[in-house]
């Protein structure tokens, strides 16, 4: 493995664990209170949503964002196969994440909201460039 793809796997993983890191203990919060109110989350804000509560988002947060980011984190630095495909597969569905807030909140974003999505931007870019082939054929941009 060259230098750079050990910085790339490198960088990839410690990324994976700050977002995973920020992912669990809110989202564990939002199951624990779906008010949000232990968060200072009005349920005001999800008022006009799909959303009773915070429990569902909750839900997704703790498990795709956290622990399938820290797992993803485990596969890059073991060097797994799959570690490529699973952070394009988690960096994008960051982006997605932030993006549905934001339309679903209205603008202007919030910072926190500016960085994840840059942050699911990185994972997605790291990912796809730790191995491009792979994820480029299994999304069929390869011939």
């Amino acid at each position: 493995m060259t230098s750079a793809k050990k910085s790339i796997v490198v960088l990839l993983g410690i990324l994976q664990i700050l977002i995973g890191i920020g992912a669990v203990p809110v989202g564990f919060m939002f199951i624990l209170d779906p008010t949000g109110a232990s968060l200072g989350f009005p349920l005001e804000w999800i008022a006009d949503t799909l959303f009773r509560n915070y429990l569902i988002p909750g839900i997704f947060l703790f498990a795709v964002n956290g622990v399938g980011s820290l797992l993803g984190a485990f596969l890059t630095l073991r060097r797994h196969s799959l570690a490529s495909l699973v952070a394009v597969g988690l960096g994008a569905f960051l982006m997605a994440w932030i993006v549905v807030q934001v339309m679903t909140f209205g603008p202007p974003p919030h910072w926190l909201q500016i960085l994840y999505f840059v942050l699911g931007a990185g994972e997605l870019l790291l990912g796809w460039q730790m191995n491009p082939n792979t994820v480029g054929n299994m999304i069929g941009l390869s011939s």
